[in-house]
């Protein structure tokens, strides 16, 4: 067997077993986000703007 095909195949399995991974965890937190829903709509304010904003009170 050549040197350069072994840590290919190695290399393409471990990118695979890592992006089954990914997808996986992706997954699971969708799930507990949509277990985690009330129903309604978060209406608290996001981002930079929101935490300025605290900071001020």
């Amino acid at each position: 067997m050549n040197d350069k095909t072994k840590p290919e195949s190695r290399s393409d399995h471990r990118k695979a077993r890592l992006a089954d991974a990914l997808r996986a965890n992706l997954q699971k937190r969708k799930a507990q986000l949509r277990s985690r829903r009330t129903g309604e709509a978060d209406t608290r304010p996001e981002g930079l703007a929101a935490s300025k904003e605290r900071k001020d009170d």
